[in-house]
């Protein structure tokens, strides 16, 4: 029977059957038998190929087909590399060298000898089972059971591998990850179009672009204003002749049209002329020199570039715009034209052809200067020019006022500090900390002299109104007329409205609880002030006229004081007469505005009351705010030393209380001695009695 269910083929179970059997039959007849008759002989065909292991056919393969099979059939049988061979090996053998040694003392203790395992010495300290340099202390008296120690608990779950071997690399770049995914998520939640920016790339770095490095302009704004004038006058004129109805040769010749260009002349915008690299030209001439040829040659010298001595470095071409306001068309030449005749007392200077291309000037009057186009090739023509100018400037000169020795010298604002900074030597230098209190000290004075010259209630900085009530002018023409005093006081009202129209533009006031909010008086529109102030202009005083001001109000003072038969009222007296005039103010606030409080209705009065204590909440509110916010940063400031004072004030405590149980047991322990104390004489006689007696 051929076995089954080993997952084989009948054929291959035969193979195995057949092989079986010859070896227990070899087994059997204890010899060899090379015959067998199952191998094929040669030329005989397999009956069964499918047993066979399948063998690739080289004969049949390409080149590269071999090749690759080669490969595989390497890297098939080379399954470790050299390096992982060599420690195999080591390893086997260190085994060996093992197994080796521990038989041959198993086979030694078996015979009665016993070998020591020498122990290999090692140099310096074994930390393992000694103390490095360890001092025992000596045996003392003292009972050490009862001493606290701290005794050892490890914790072994930072001896962990991942503790040891710190954080990965990989494992902080994961959690980076999901916080930038968390991120992203909570920003797409709140804000979409940046988080798809940000996604997108959009918001990638782009390149600066570099700054647009243009040549300087070589026609000034005032030139261009200049054109401009003279062409609209030249039109208005023309206009203006036209309009009349002149028509003649004379006044078109005179008045020719310079506001729109000839559109039949093709206008090209010339080009800046070339500029040349002289630090390329030193280059090329450096390099001719370095390659020349010897000069038993002869011949001509190496050719080079024009160069600029002028200084060290080579001089630079600064490229200009050109000059477009020479290029008009239209522009009669003043000599050498056919038709014209020339000027008086000069030579007819030649045609200068211009370049190919070029817009032809336009200046049929000869309003442009021609000196940008004169031909300075013709020695007549300069030395012509030369004395028209000589001529120019004596008849210039000649034309001036006869001069004067009166002299005004104005010295500028900062001279006199100016000469006070040249007055200081220059050999001393002068601390940067002196220089800056030296400023600062200044700027200090400036602004008390700057703070002296205000009015009284911002030097002080006292409440002030946000809005000016002009209802309080009485109209002058009334009946019946006002009196010299009456208008005398309104005067005084008339300058107060004024200098409180000042002060609200040009000195807000801002309170001192209003930190984030606007002054008040910039919700008023400054145009109102500004508008008073133009209708009544605001005059500044000297400081002699205030002086003087404040002399006359001291006398009135006297005077008053005389007149009403009192001195100096004191700060109690002050404040008794101001709470009572404070009392009689009212404010509305239905109407915005203060009243007398006698004058006031009953429902006024409620309002002003509710309105008050409204405000006096809005107080309380924001102080309560205040010192809780205060309380809070007091409490993180002084938290600690809080609890810390709480400890030692428990741990005084617990201390008296053990100070209290001491004195009570020190007092019951002096009571028990002197009872003992005197016990002890009787218990000694009855004790020798008894002896005695025994």
């Amino acid at each position: 029977m051929v076995p089954r269910g080993r997952g084989k083929t009948l054929a291959l179970g035969q193979v195995d059957a057949n092989s079986m059997e010859d070896h227990r039959s070899q087994r059997d007849n204890e010899e060899e038998t090379t015959d067998d008759p199952r191998k094929l002989k040669p030329g005989e065909i397999d009956p069964n190929p499918e047993t066979k292991p399948a063998r690739p056919d080289p004969i049949d393969m390409d080149e590269d087909e071999l090749e690759m099979l080669s490969e595989a059939r390497a890297r098939l049988a080379n399954t470790q590399g050299k390096k992982a061979k060599r420690k195999a090996r080591e390893k086997q053998l260190e085994e060996a060298r093992r197994l080796a040694a521990l038989q041959k003392r198993r086979e030694l203790r078996a015979a009665g000898i016993e070998i020591q395992k020498k122990r290999k010495k090692k140099r310096g300290v074994d930390y393992n089972a000694e103390i490095p340099f360890e001092k025992k202390p000596a045996l003392g008296f003292y009972d050490t059971s009862e001493e606290n120690y701290q005794a050892l608990d490890a914790d072994f779950r930072k001896l962990r591998q991942q503790d040891l071997d710190g954080e990965l690399r990989s494992e902080k770049e994961g959690r980076d990850r999901k916080k930038d995914k968390q991120h992203l998520k909570r920003k797409k939640e709140s804000d979409l179009p940046s988080a798809i920016l940000q996604t997108s790339g959009v918001s990638e770095f782009t390149k600066k672009r570099s700054k647009l490095v243009l040549p300087a302009p070589q026609i000034s704004d005032a030139e261009l204003q200049e054109v401009v004038k003279v062409g609209q006058a030249s039109e208005i004129a023309r206009q203006t002749a036209e309009e009349s109805g002149i028509t003649n040769s004379a006044s078109s010749t005179l008045l020719s049209e310079y506001n729109v260009t000839n559109n039949s002349i093709a206008l090209r915008t010339p080009r800046t002329p070339a500029s040349q690299d002289r630090i390329l030209q030193e280059a090329q001439n450096l390099m001719a020199l370095t390659n020349v040829d010897t000069p038993l040659k002869g011949g001509l010298n190496t050719p080079l570039h024009e160069s600029d001595f002028s200084g060290v470095t080579p001089q630079r071409q600064v490229v200009q715009t050109p000059n477009t306001v020479l290029s008009t068309p239209f522009r009669t030449p003043s000599h050498g034209s056919e038709g014209l005749t020339p000027r008086s007392g000069t030579t007819p200077k030649p045609v200068v052809n211009s370049t190919p291309g070029r817009t032809p000037l336009r200046d049929k009057l000869n309003i442009n200067p021609e000196d940008g186009m004169a031909d300075y090739s013709d020695p007549s023509y300069v030395k012509q020019m030369e004395r028209e100018s000589r001529e120019h400037l004596r008849l210039g000169l000649m034309g001036l006022p006869a001069p004067k020795n009166d002299f005004e010298i104005v010295l500028p604002e900062n001279a006199e500090k100016e000469l006070e900074d040249r007055e200081i030597d220059d050999t001393y230098i002068e601390d940067a900390a002196d220089v800056d209190a030296r400023k600062q000290a200044m700027r200090d004075a400036e602004r008390v002299k700057e703070m002296k010259r205000m009015h009284k209630a911002v030097q002080k900085d006292l409440p002030r109104p946000s809005e000016v009530n002009e209802t309080i002018l009485r109209p002058l023409n009334v009946e019946p007329p006002l009196t010299d005093l009456q208008k005398s006081e309104e005067l005084i009202k008339k300058e107060m409205i004024t200098m409180l129209h000042y002060d609200l533009l040009h000195h807000p006031y801002e309170p001192s609880g209003n930190k984030k909010g606007k002054p008040v008086g910039f919700a008023t529109n400054n145009s109102e002030h500004i508008a008073y102030l133009e209708h009544n202009p605001y005059e500044k005083f000297s400081k002699e006229d205030l002086k003087k001001a404040q002399d006359v109000l001291v006398q009135e003072m006297e005077v008053v004081k005389q007149g009403m038969s009192h001195g100096e009222l004191s700060s109690e007296a002050y404040n008794q007469v101001w709470e009572e005039c404070y009392s009689q103010v009212l404010y509305l606030p239905g109407q915005s505005r203060y009243t007398r409080a006698n004058l006031a209705s009953k429902k006024d009065r409620i309002e002003s009351l509710e309105k008050r204590l409204e405000i006096n909440r809005g107080h309380m509110t924001t102080e309560a705010k205040r010192a809780a916010k205060m309380e809070k940063k007091m409490k993180i400031l002084l938290g600690g030393y809080q609890s810390r004072a709480m400890g030692l004030m428990k741990q005084l405590n617990d201390l008296w209380d053990q100070i209290e149980q001491a004195y009570l047991e020190l007092r019951t322990f002096e009571e028990l001695k002197k009872h003992e104390d005197s016990a002890i004489p009787r218990r000694l006689e009855v004790t020798l009695l008894h002896c005695s007696i025994a």
